[in-house]
């Protein structure tokens, strides 16, 4: 195609055509290089810091099975009795894992109450053979 003065021109025939430039992508490149560091880090360094990441999925099963066998009974059920403090339970296979579960009337703020308005909160406690305990907590009520 030729324009006046002999030149000819491409313009027209590229227009069409949908595509990054080599700035574009540079530009892309240097914000991903920004950008993804900054979101990866948090986690890498959480996994890092956190040594035993075994211990951590064993407790946590174990306070999520007892919590599991204590929300399957009804809010009247014996077993979920208003305690007063911390019972003992067995956590399965793991001797050096122990638990403990706490039954206590809460009010519907889920604020500790000394009598009973409807509401029963059980929390589950789970300590992990280096001594750090891990905490489910399930709110049941009779309405």
């Amino acid at each position: 195609m030729t324009h006046g003065h002999g030149t000819r021109t491409r313009t027209r025939y590229f227009r069409g055509n949908k595509g990054f430039t080599l700035i574009e992508i540079i530009v892309l490149i240097v914000i991903a290089g920004i950008i993804i560091p900054v979101i990866v880090i948090p986690f890498v360094t959480g996994i890092k810091e956190s040594n035993k990441p075994e211990m951590v999925t064993t407790a946590m099963y174990y306070a999520h099975q007892r919590m599991e066998e204590l929300m399957k009974y009804s809010y009247c059920n014996s077993a979920l009795n208003v305690t007063g403090g911390f019972v003992a339970f067995t956590t399965g296979g793991e001797p050096n894992y122990t638990g403990q579960n706490n039954i206590a009337y809460v009010d519907n703020t889920f604020t500790a109450s000394g009598s009973d308005v409807g509401y029963k909160m059980i929390q589950v406690t789970v300590t992990d053979p280096q001594g750090s305990t891990y905490n489910v907590y399930s709110v049941v009520t009779r309405f």
